[in-house]
């Protein structure tokens, strides 16, 4: 999300990033070296609940200007909300609890906006406790609040990617970020990636370490060549057997069709066996760097930490395309805002 709003800063000089708070050392480093401001590793349950915690996270290292408009983005995990969660549906997720943490730490930050990005499942009445907790407290305060349901690919990303957008505001003049384009106008896979070098599974190239796929077994392989080209799925009774006795499995070791926006982006997008992740022609996985373009992330990003590591970054970022719409959105309506007042 940071990425977007950068931008935007960057050529209008509209925002300032201030700094990053996470809990993962790894997703932090990768902070630090593309914005070069300051980070803080911390539970934000922490920062919400001991103040110690938050004086030390928030109000040393965030310091802000009192006569400019501050924003807080948030962005908690999505796999407690996840309609993914095959088998735990019924299980409570702690990480759902996390918004609530965020909505505490708005109340008392008390900045004029707040963002907050997560999967459309959030929304919906069977996780309508957690939201609705968020949503009380920022009412409480005086928040006016705002969601939607966005599709990334609307907005230049090159993945069909939902995701719930929420907004609150100090005043009432925040308008969601729209966009023109159709479903004719969408960026592609081939848009994205097609220019990339051919690879084996695994291969390494010098000119482009994330140019890189999992290296694959045999048997992996071989049902990916079974696979028909450009959007093909796995032919009945190929691969593993367990495939055969499960529903909802039946995007694995699929392809990506080369003329339409790719499924969403996870962090198992490393793994064909995890869903439609296999590359339209060539016979393997994506690559780092093609799950990053499909993110729409620039190939100057730099990302920290090991394979897995960077993979898990990439599936769960924000595109960087959709929030600078965001962004771009917001500074419209703070300039607004200034303007009449």
């Amino acid at each position: 999300m940071s990425l977007g709003f950068e931008h935007v800063g960057r050529v209008t000089n509209g925002f300032r990033l201030l700094g990053g708070i996470d809990i993962d050392e790894t997703a932090l480093a990768t902070y630090a070296h593309n914005f070069n401001v300051p980070t803080h590793r911390a539970d934000i349950r922490d920062i919400a609940t001991k103040d110690g915690t938050y004086s030390r996270v928030v109000s040393n290292m965030l310091e802000t200007n009192p006569e400019l408009p501050t924003v807080l983005v948030g962005c908690a995990p999505c796999q407690g909300f996840s309609g993914h969660r095959k088998g735990r549906l019924g299980n409570p997720d702690e990480r759902n609890e996390l918004i609530v943490a965020f909505a505490e730490i708005v109340a008392r930050l008390y900045p004029e906006y707040v963002v907050m990005e997560n999967v459309p499942e959030m929304l919906s009445d069977r996780y309508r406790e957690y939201y609705s907790s968020f949503k009380r407290i920022l009412q409480d305060r005086g928040y006016m609040i705002r969601d939607a349901v966005l599709n990334a690919a609307e907005f230049g990303v090159p993945q069909e990617r939902l995701r719930a957008i929420v907004v609150a505001s100090r005043s009432n003049s925040f308008a969601m970020p729209s966009s023109d384009l159709n479903p004719t106008q969408f960026v592609t896979v081939r848009d994205a990636i097609g220019d990339l070098p051919i690879v084996s599974p695994g291969e390494l190239v010098d000119a482009d370490p994330m140019h890189r796929s999992a290296s694959h077994r045999n048997s992996t392989v071989k049902v990916i060549q079974s696979v028909p080209k450009n959007g093909g799925n796995r032919p009945a009774g190929i691969g593993p057997k367990c495939l055969e006795k499960i529903d909802g499995y039946y995007d694995v070791y699929g392809r990506l069709f080369w003329d339409k926006p790719s499924i969403t982006i996870t962090s198992y997008a490393r793994n064909p066996a995890s869903g439609r992740f296999v590359h339209p022609e060539q016979d393997r996985g994506l690559t780092k760097r093609e799950a990053a373009r499909l993110q729409s992330f620039p190939d100057g990003f730099h990302f920290s930490g090991s394979f897995d590591e960077i993979f898990r970054q990439i599936g769960e970022a924000v595109p960087p395309r959709l929030s600078t719409a965001i962004a771009a959105a917001l500074l419209e309506s703070v300039r607004n805002e200034c303007i009449d007042g």
